[in-house]
């Protein structure tokens, strides 16, 4: 009888999913069993520890990768620990010769991946990463001048004119499972969904975590959003974005996917929403870039003269925002679908962002932490690098002195106030005339409506004109202290 050669190991990490896989498409073509690993290592060697809202996706997605391995011949394992520790200890338990995974691009875990290569290499068990996160690994895009790029516009162009990325790898038909023995721990005992009380309820009726959940998403994108995108994504009344920001986070799809799918639906339906879209691919590709280039991105600011903005403590007024109690309707309607879904729409974001660090002046920072726990696709580089960019503070950011008005906001993209209506429930009686800022209505509308401020719904916490204007003078400082 013919030997059976050593097996392979995939480490599975933000990349849980079979398609277009090259970590474990390689593995399958060396022709040994393979078996794959997902280590919970969060926290260790200096990796920043995930927020509650990742924990609980983390949890569906692992269940769904571990069921498309088994109906495939396969097998995943699971322990936890640090991976540099763990990921050596399991290919020395199986006796692997090869081991393989897919990039990541945050300084700790690059440590983290460097190191577990040297032990392996050690051991004399060959160690082989792979491009899967990204459509191009971000150090191959370069000024003319060779150097890394800070604007978003000539970054994309030059990107682009890299040409096609990779074409998509294959799901594998099957796959021949290491069948030998070897512990693995149980999902439920890493504590990872919430119970009492169980915050995230809402999240499963939003939600499809999963391979085949990301596939279905990207399809009804394509068949019935795309032509609209370009004109209607900052409508968070309508559902016109794609939602496939969570599931590019944990790699459930790629982006070279999404890439080719796009590309042949706008074929077939024309280009209309194709090129906006896909410009949003771009700015993930682009945070990426930052952060491989700025490792500390979600702490130190990009442009040095903000260590020195006059920011102001004021938890409670944080606290309001974080509940979505600050009497601004699409602030807090937006505060609210991202307690109760893990997710908010990327134009609220956006207010409700500027909000926080120019109405209230409180860190950026702040805000960022609040969204790395509560969002789903809370995203080491699309996170901090959107933040900088909202704070004024970071590469080809947006210039602090565009301070978003709340209520001009909520009417020029809720203009019939549907979204405010449904995660503002306090307000759904009120006329749309006055919805976006009740405290205007006479006290007859607002009575009739059933909305008492104060009691019912909050007064607003700060004065939009006078909040500006403090910005704004907080900013004049900074720049006089620049120029002396």
């Amino acid at each position: 009888m013919p030997s059976v050669p050593a097996p392979a190991l995939v480490w599975f990490r933000d990349d849980l999913r079979l398609a277009d896989n090259p970590a474990l498409c390689h593995a399958l073509a060396s022709g040994r069993p393979v078996l794959a690993l997902f280590v919970f290592d969060d926290g260790h060697a200096g990796q920043r520890r995930r927020g509650g809202a990742w924990r609980w996706w983390l949890a569906q997605s692992l269940r769904h990768l571990a069921a498309a391995l088994a109906a495939k011949g396969g097998r995943l394992i699971l322990r936890s620990g640090p991976a540099g520790e763990v990921v050596p200890r399991v290919a020395r338990e199986i006796d692997a010769k090869l081991v393989t995974w897919n990039r990541r691009y945050e300084a700790a875990a690059m440590a983290v991946d460097a190191g577990i290569k040297t032990a392996l290499t050690g051991d004399h068990i060959a160690a082989e990463s792979f491009s899967a996160t990204l459509l191009r690994e971000p150090w191959t895009v370069k000024s003319q001048a060779g150097q890394p790029m800070k604007v978003f516009t000539p970054f994309w162009k030059a990107h682009q004119a890299k040409g096609e990325p990779r074409a998509t790898l294959p799901e594998p038909a099957a796959i021949s499972g290491f069948e030998g023995p070897v512990a693995s721990e149980n999902l439920d005992d890493w504590g990872l969904e919430p119970h009492a009380p169980n915050w995230a309820e809402g999240f499963a009726e939003a939600w499809q975590p999963g391979e085949a959940g990301a596939r279905e998403r990207l399809a009804d994108f394509l068949d019935e959003q795309l032509v609209a995108y370009a004109e209607g994504r900052d409508r968070p009344d309508l559902a016109v974005t794609s939602r496939l920001s969570p599931h590019l986070r944990f790699g459930e799809i790629s982006p070279v996917q999404v890439w080719h799918a796009t590309h042949m639906a706008a074929e077939h339906r024309g280009p209309q929403g194709q090129a906006k879209f896909l410009s949003e691919i771009g700015w993930r590709e682009f945070s990426y870039h930052l952060l491989y280039h700025q490792p500390d991105l979600a702490s130190a600011n990009i442009q040095k003269r903000f260590d020195h903005f006059p920011w102001v403590s004021d938890h409670a007024r944080l606290a309001a925002w974080q509940r979505g109690l600050t009497g601004f309707p699409i602030v807090d309607a937006g505060m609210r679908e991202l307690w109760r879904t893990g997710w908010m729409h990327n134009r609220v974001r956006m207010v409700a962002a500027s909000f926080l660090v120019k109405h209230l002046r409180v860190d950026w920072r702040a805000g960022e932490a609040w969204f790395w726990d509560t969002l789903v696709d809370a995203d080491p580089a699309s996170n901090a690098a959107s933040w900088q960019w909202v704070a004024g503070c970071g590469a080809d950011a947006a210039p602090f002195f565009r301070i978003f008005n709340p209520m001009t906001q909520g009417e020029k993209f809720d203009p019939a106030g549907d979204y405010v209506r449904r995660w503002v429930p306090e307000l759904a009686k009120l006329p749309t005339a006055a919805l976006q800022q009740p405290w205007s209505a006479p006290a007859g509308v607002l009575a009739g409506a059933g909305v008492t401020l104060g009691v019912t719904y909050p007064k607003p916490i700060v004065d939009h004109a006078r909040a500006r204007e403090q910005a704004l003078a907080a900013f004049a400082h900074l720049k006089e202290g620049d120029a002396g």
